[in-house]
């Protein structure tokens, strides 16, 4: 918990390379967590092709405090916020560094209210809130996990998500009985 602390305190450095190296450490712990589960399946050929047969383009989402979420953007050149729902409750923006390191900087609009990102870090403090797989077909990958694995999605159907994209959360527990938040999400239709 400790190295997860001192990753995220590199994320607001002024420093390229340790704000990099604190990335890549945020990503590995989270994809470590997310890939049994997934590992498992990607063994469906058609799950796999959905989510991509050789690399999946993942993503780890970091749920931090209003402080520390103004103090990463600001090391990072202010990216842009993403347009997350209102419902969500929360504000984000991504970070992308080398090796296909990509992070999802999420924080709460309300400290202290009882939005899901409010809710984390209440009881968990800051930390890998979710891992987050881009999908072709959210809908489709949702009932390949229902109908073959048995693994029920947190909503019944998928939900609006940040910037047009639409996506879905599944609680799944790898071996060792820790859970870990994985959400598909399906990039929003090019018009």
């Amino acid at each position: 918990m400790k190295a997860l602390a001192s990753a995220i305190a590199a994320l607001a450095s002024r420093d390229e390379a340790r704000r990099a190296a604190g990335a890549a450490e945020i990503f590995e712990a989270g994809r470590a967590l997310a890939e049994p589960v997934v590992r498992s399946w990607r063994k469906d050929t058609e799950f796999a092709a959905l989510i991509g047969r050789e690399t999946p383009a993942i993503t780890v989402g970091l749920a931090v405090e209003p402080v520390t979420f103004a103090m990463i953007r600001a090391a990072n050149s202010s990216p842009l916020l993403a347009r997350v729902p209102p419902e969500q409750d929360a504000a984000e923006f991504e970070l992308h560094f080398p090796g296909d390191v990509s992070l999802d900087i999420i924080t709460t609009n309300q400290p202290g209210k009882m939005g899901a990102i409010a809710r984390y870090l209440t009881k968990f403090g800051e930390g890998i809130q979710q891992v987050e797989y881009r999908t072709e077909n959210v809908d489709q990958a949702t009932a390949i996990l229902r109908e073959k694995f048995g693994q029920q999605a947190v909503y019944p159907a998928a939900q609006p998500g940040a910037d047009g994209t639409r996506m879905n959360f599944f609680l799944a527990a790898p071996t060792g009985g820790a859970k870990v938040l994985i959400e598909l999400y399906e990039a929003p239709a090019r018009i």
